[in-house]
């Protein structure tokens, strides 16, 4: 069977499979031109189902809706990341080994990662071995087992890549950041934790039984299988494997961020390193019905992208900047916009950031031209359908708005708003939120004191 095509004239999108055309209010006029099937057990898991013409793969993703958002509880930070690793760990039935040689026979290798509103598990393989992935992966979901002693060798483990991580000043800023801009969301640590948390980690065992009892439930997760795969078989495997998985009780209370009312700075002095500057502003939670996102998102490209004036400017012209680049990004609660720029001399740093502000403080009054908007609108939509064309980029980019909304659709829903992006939208947002008093900068540079104000 000849793989479907992504035919791509003006506005027109279309799905053609051989014998057929999927036009007009069909496929077309979605993002992504393939259905998108859904199925909720009893228990609140959603099974999601997107047939795709890969024959003999499949790729195999189990959403959980927990990340460093969900550690509420003080001195607790980290434990979403934590068992990014201790789900590797084994069960009773299938223990690491048996997991791992098991797993090799599906054709697959698993992974996972974590980030501020969720954990993804992942793998693509075989597609014939789909019931040995499903086996496999409900039996470390609903009974997952380690010793005291796996677990403190787990903790060492974290805090071993936490070192690692931080000795990279850009990962010691962005801490920075997120600690001075946020004052009681859980957004004011990363997903690694705040490190006195990692160090204590260890004598948490009865803690993180009770976090993965808590989180580690159907009703917070969503499995995704997307290729050479029929839908009935899908939902039956579903039930049969996840079917008898308990429902949980838990909910976070995540807590309210305060609204910012004045200009924050952090500074990293690092000697040798090259000058770094971090402009960042309190945006806005994800939403695929406002149109604030997908208009910052034209925003930012037309501002700070390598076709924008102010890196012709800065980077081409003036030779002031290594790179500039920015943008917002998508969160299920407010999060931050961030504008980062490598400067060759630090003694340039204020002059980059005052054309920085005043590129942002243009588009708060000028419009810009409809052909630049349709060009920028129609680079963002269509950039992103040409990269989803395997089981792996499907599902990867179903899973990211399955953590932010809890339905797969709203990759849909999304991008269907980029149509309706204006150039008074665009500064409608500009006005909206970069605000000087919601603005936190973060700099690196051989001074003791951060060198812009």
């Amino acid at each position: 069977m000849k793989k479907p095509t992504i035919l791509i004239a003006g506005a027109f999108l279309a799905l053609i499979v051989p014998g057929k055309i999927y036009a007009g209010d069909d496929m077309s006029s979605k993002i992504l031109p393939y259905p998108i099937l859904q199925k909720k057990l009893s228990n609140g898991l959603n099974v999601v189902t997107v047939p795709y013409d890969s024959p003999g793969l499949a790729a195999f993703y189990i959403v959980v809706r927990t990340g460093s958002r969900n550690e509420v509880e003080e001195g607790k930070s980290g434990f979403a990341h934590f068992f990014e690793h201790m789900m590797f760990r084994g069960t009773d039935k299938y223990p690491n080994e048996k997991y791992s040689e098991v797993l090799k026979s599906t054709g697959a290798s698993a992974n996972a990662n974590t980030s501020l509103d969720r954990t993804v598990y992942h793998m693509t393989g075989n597609a014939a071995k789909l019931e040995t992935m499903f086996e496999l992966e409900s039996d470390r979901f609903m009974n997952l087992k380690y010793s005291l002693q796996d677990f403190k060798t787990e903790a060492g483990a974290v805090k071993g890549e936490y070192t690692k991580n931080s000795a990279n000043p850009y990962v010691q800023l962005n801490e920075q950041i997120q600690n001075t801009a946020f004052d009681r969301h859980t957004y004011k640590h990363t997903t690694m934790g705040f490190f006195k948390d990692i160090v204590d980690m260890p004598n948490q065992y009865e803690y993180s039984i009770e976090f993965f009892h808590r989180f580690y439930r159907p009703e917070y997760c969503t499995l995704i299988v997307v290729g050479d795969v029929d839908p009935t078989n899908v939902n039956n495997l579903a039930e049969k494997y996840f079917g008898k998985w308990e429902r949980g009780n838990y909910q976070s209370m995540i807590p309210v961020e305060p609204e910012q009312k004045e200009a924050r700075y952090t500074h990293l002095k690092k000697a040798g390193f090259p000058p770094y500057m971090d402009i960042n502003f309190k945006g806005p939670a994800f939403s695929d019905h406002e149109i604030d996102m997908p208009a910052l998102d034209v925003l930012c490209s037309i501002l700070f992208s390598e076709k924008s004036n102010l890196y012709k400017k800065l980077v081409l012209d003036e030779q002031k900047a290594r790179f500039i680049n920015g943008g917002a990004q998508d969160s299920r609660d407010p999060f931050l916009i961030s504008i980062g720029a490598s400067v060759k001399k630090a003694s340039d740093m204020q002059y980059v950031k005052d054309q920085i502000m005043a590129a942002i403080d243009s588009a708060k009054t000028n419009k810009v031209s409809d052909a630049q908007l349709k060009e920028t609108k129609m680079h963002l939509k269509y950039s992103f359908a040409m990269s989803i064309d395997n089981p792996t980029s499907i599902a990867e980019s179903l899973s990211a708005y399955t953590w932010l909304t809890g339905d797969p659709e709203s990759l849909n829903r999304l991008y269907a708003l980029y149509d309706r992006v204006t150039a008074d939208d665009l500064i409608m947002v500009a006005n909206k939120y970069f605000q000087i008093p919601h603005m936190t900068v973060g700099t690196i540079a051989d001074t003791n004191e951060c060198p812009v104000k």
